[in-house]
């Protein structure tokens, strides 16, 4: 395999996680009769640009299918989150009605309804039919499409060019990397900015978040890579922003390498601070695999611990990277029985691989577990906020990454 950017042979192993079905693949009860597709899932490390990266084994099409389940609007914190980006870009870039805002990966239209209250005219680019018609119940105008340079000619030309391109949190989803950042720089006006949001990889490595891996993230980003892979198309970065999203995040503000805008010390600082962990060098991606290990076996020992007590644990939140998780660790429903979820499309469905059915918040209230496992360990203080009714027959909740928390 060659490195999806600067086609370097990929020789390094970053880590192995043996096989797993797509993440997002949720079965429903027809299906557990039926066999199921498990791909390998391991991540390599190129030795020259540092892209780390899933060794493909899955399309796009094939993973952000029309029945796609994840619609962003059923979190409250990424709506919140979506609407204080809105309220600093439009000011901050001096958008108004004659401007083009365009949001790839766009969703359910969770972030550009923000922008179409303030009468800007905008649009989103998504490729799954289930989130894009939601988009447009909302009244967004909304293109079904996988981006890239194609794509962005025939945008230019239909459309013309756009003042504000959002990616938020779709640059790791793409496996064709220079075919998606070509399109950006080619659909971005002259003085335009492009704003990516991203997992930061130093903060999966320093936080052991093994299992924000899964098949719909081709790539794993450091500043130091998404420097090199935007210059290699024009683009130049002259803001980043440290994010609490997912983890820990990057927001990165981008524009044609002409423009004149001044760089801030926000990216010098920050590309300081990567060379001082060491991101640029071979080592600092060595030994990770241990790490995954320790989380992995520290859940089970939970687990088992909990149910030699005879306690009940149940889990919320069917997450991707939750699945990631009890599919690596091999956890199954004699060990966690169900799965609380808050959107309609996962209910009734059954996780993949492991088979556990996700069901509703009510089920919850009627079961009364002794613990509650937050699979997206990410949104633990809405979650837990949401479930605060628990505590009153005396369930405590618990993170399993980076290490098992009850709290």
């Amino acid at each position: 395999m060659n490195c999806r950017h600067c086609a370097t042979v990929l020789e390094q192993v970053f880590l192995d996680l043996g096989s797993a079905p797509p993440s997002n693949a949720f079965l429903d009860a027809a299906a557990l009769n039926e066999p199921e597709s498990w791909f390998p899932l391991k991540l390599y490390v190129c030795d020259a640009c540092r892209l780390v990266q899933v060794d493909e084994v899955q399309s796009a099409a094939n993973l952000f299918a029309p029945d796609y389940v994840y619609f962003s609007s059923y979190s409250r914190s990424w709506l919140e989150h979506a609407r204080r980006y809105v309220d600093q870009a439009v000011p901050r870039l001096g958008l108004g009605a004659g401007s083009l805002v365009v949001e790839i990966a766009s969703n359910d239209g969770y972030l550009l309804q923000y922008v179409a209250a303030r009468g800007i005219p905008c649009v989103g680019i998504e490729p799954t039919l289930g989130t894009a018609e939601a988009a447009r119940a909302r009244g967004i105008d909304t293109v079904v499409e996988f981006f890239g340079r194609r794509f962005a000619e025939y945008f230019v030309a239909q459309r013309g060019r756009a003042d504000l391109i959002i990616a938020n949190n779709v640059l790791a989803h793409v496996p064709e990397l220079d075919d998606f950042v070509a399109g950006i720089a080619l659909a971005l006006a002259d003085g335009g900015s492009v704003t990516l949001e991203f997992p930061h990889l130093v903060q999966l490595v320093a936080q052991r978040q093994f299992d924000t891996v899964y098949h719909e993230h081709f790539s794993y980003f450091s500043f130091y890579t998404v420097e090199r892979v935007l210059a290699a198309h024009g683009l130049r970065i002259w803001d980043v922003e440290h994010l609490p999203t997912h983890g820990g995040s990057l927001r990165i503000w981008a524009t044609h390498v002409q423009d004149t805008r001044s760089e801030l010390g926000s990216v010098a600082a920050l590309r300081a601070a990567e060379a001082a962990v060491g991101v640029p060098q071979a080592d600092y991606y060595r030994d990770f695999q241990q790490q995954a290990d320790a989380v992995k076996h520290g859940l089970l020992e939970f687990l088992l611990q909990q149910r030699r007590r005879g306690l009940r644990v149940a889990a919320y939140g069917a997450a991707a990277k939750g699945n990631t998780l009890l599919n690596y660790a091999g956890v199954r429903s004699d060990l966690l029985p169900y799965v609380v979820d808050a959107s309609p499309h996962k209910q009734g469905r059954y996780l993949p691989g492991s088979r556990i059915p996700v069901v509703g918040e009510a089920r919850l209230r009627e079961d009364r577990p002794d613990l509650i496992l937050i699979l997206p360990w990410n949104l633990r203080e809405e979650i837990t906020a949401q479930l605060a009714y628990a505590r009153d027959w005396g369930a405590r909740f618990v993170i399993a990454v980076p290490e098992i928390v009850v709290s």
